[in-house]
């Protein structure tokens, strides 16, 4: 729930919103084309710049970064916006036209997010799961296509989601994908991850990074809200702050469901 501080519009008091966590300086050429995500001074809530993240009891962030929720986006969808904007970047990113066969490599959050979107786009959607837990998950969404790398088809993939921490699978990713394809890169490894240049070319495929969800929160506050996208089955738990030092420590409630994420709900 939104708070102003001092000149803050008087229309954003008490309104249900979510935010960019890219907060650009708003002056540089990068900000004035719309890429404040990739503001060199940017501050990242939570992360850059000492702004403080989701979890404290307020957080300061000029009203030009917020977005409205509509009646149809509850809280925890709202919480999920951000994550959903990465996956909506991502599936965009990938051009799919309706019957595209799409193979999204990575069971997280984000992988299984960018399954979601790109199901809503109307391709083929299919998922390299780590292990037979996350392909079991994956099928719970209602993916029939989930696959582990020893039972991989061998199909023409004509784009490929790297969602992954791999430092593996991007140059896998451009392995797989078909000639002219597209390959997205959204997920990032904590090693270099390499790709051979020479294989991009050669097979004439664009490559395409995300980065973060800015220029995809309003896309995929609409898909939520047209119920075009439901993520509120990636979630395994509500919680309280109270709650939130186990998980954060690796405990896992009892109760909790299959899903990838806690919803902190204050």
């Amino acid at each position: 729930m939104s708070a102003g501080g001092a000149g803050a519009a008087p229309a954003w008091i008490g309104r249900r919103v979510t935010g960019d966590t890219m907060l650009g300086c708003g002056a540089c050429r990068r900000c004035e084309h719309g890429r404040q995500h990739v503001c060199e001074q940017r501050l990242e809530l939570g992360i850059r710049g000492g702004k403080a993240g989701a979890l404290a009891e307020k957080v300061a962030t000029p009203a030009r970064s917020l977005h409205r929720l509509p009646d149809a986006v509850d809280d925890a969808m709202g919480a999920l916006v951000e994550p959903g904007g990465n996956a909506f970047r991502a599936v965009q990113g990938a051009g799919l036209q309706p019957g595209d066969r799409c193979l999204v490599l990575g069971p997280g959050t984000i992988g299984l997010l960018c399954e979601l979107f790109a199901r809503a786009a109307g391709a083929e959607v299919h998922l390299l799961a780590r292990d037979a837990v996350s392909a079991a998950f994956a099928r719970s969404l209602g993916f029939d296509d989930v696959w582990t790398e020893e039972r991989l088809p061998a199909l023409p993939w004509d784009a490929v989601i790297e969602a992954s921490n791999s430092p593996l699978l991007p140059a896998r990713a451009l392995e797989l994908v078909e000639p002219g394809g597209r390959v997205v890169y959204i997920g990032l490894a904590g090693t270099p991850s390499r790709i051979d240049t020479r294989d991009l070319a050669l097979k004439d495929v664009t490559a395409v990074g995300v980065l973060s969800a800015s220029p995809g929160l309003a896309g995929t506050i609409d898909a939520y809200a047209a119920g075009v996208v439901d993520p509120r089955p990636l979630i395994a738990a509500t919680l309280t702050l109270d709650d939130l030092p186990a998980i954060l420590s690796g405990v896992r409630p009892p109760a909790a469901g299959p899903g990838p994420k806690f919803h902190v709900a204050l």
